[in-house]
């Protein structure tokens, strides 16, 4: 996209009903409708795209990949390299919501992905995202936005409403283990699985860091299910001593390489109000 084209500033804030905020605190997930308008997404959607295509190193076929290889193609952190993606995951009306969901003042960016579903991909596995998160707040949140209309034989994200009061559940990654005890653990505790039966482009899933959560495979044949995702923690976070060598991986990568016990604010975390 040309850099002379003026990108919308997202920098208006969308009220979030009192209904909204209860429901994401009591079962750790709420769908928010229109947070971005149609041609806000359609001019979001061809830079992210753009990026995404230009750094994606995911190159085998599907099948010559493992589960959390067919799941998605994952492209972390484009708001570093592209001022176009910048001005999206650093976006104040996202900001402002993922703080009023929080009750927090105000939040620091943890990381943004492109997440792209292949048409045929494989089904996400159980997980809950703060596993890799060296933090130590429960304050936590990620946004994940379709970029074009999407059904929930797509790939709509999956959770078990309540699971995030449970904290950290398992020492375990994204796997076909986590996949089994994962839904075993839901099963025992009895959580109500749910997801929505279709978003339109621009909605939003908000989800705390522990709220186990999944994802069918893509069943289409042709369409790509286009998903950004951003992080979000409380300003306040402090870095805690890495207890998996994917926390130690994040800590160094997403972190800055800053040490525990001081606050997650390096120069890739900024404020975003």
């Amino acid at each position: 996209m040309p850099a002379t084209l003026t990108d919308p500033e997202l920098a208006d804030y969308k009220t979030l009903s009192a209904d909204e905020i209860d429901s994401f605190r009591k079962n750790g997930h709420v769908t928010i409708s229109n947070i971005l308008d149609q041609n806000e997404v359609s001019h979001y959607r061809s830079i992210i795209n753009d990026a995404t295509t230009k750094f994606n190193t995911e190159k085998r076929k599907l099948e010559e990949r493992d589960t959390y290889g067919k799941a998605f193609l994952q492209i972390t952190n484009l708001w570093e390299v592209d001022q176009h993606v910048k001005n999206f995951t650093l976006a104040k009306r996202f900001g402002k919501i993922a703080a009023d969901l929080l009750g927090v003042e105000n939040v620091r960016i943890y990381h943004d992905q492109a997440l792209y579903k292949e048409p045929g991909g494989g089904f996400t596995p159980w997980h809950q995202d703060q596993y890799y998160w060296p933090l130590n707040t429960n304050k936590t949140v990620t946004m994940w936005m379709p970029l074009i209309d999407i059904t929930e034989e797509m790939g709509m994200l999956t959770f078990a409403s309540g699971s995030h009061q449970s904290g950290f559940v398992e020492n375990m990654a994204i796997s076909d283990e986590s996949e089994a005890t994962l839904e075993r653990f839901i099963n025992e505790k009895g959580f109500k699985v749910s997801r929505s039966k279709s978003m339109k482009a621009g909605d939003a899933t908000w989800h705390y860091g522990w709220t186990l959560h999944s994802a069918p495979g893509n069943k289409s044949t042709e369409t790509m299910r286009e998903v950004m995702t951003i992080i979000f923690m409380a300003e306040d976070a402090e870095i805690t001593e890495p207890v998996n060598k994917h926390q130690e991986a994040d800590r160094q990568r997403w972190l800055g390489g800053l040490p525990p016990d001081c606050p997650a604010a390096s120069e890739l975390n900024p404020l975003v109000l």
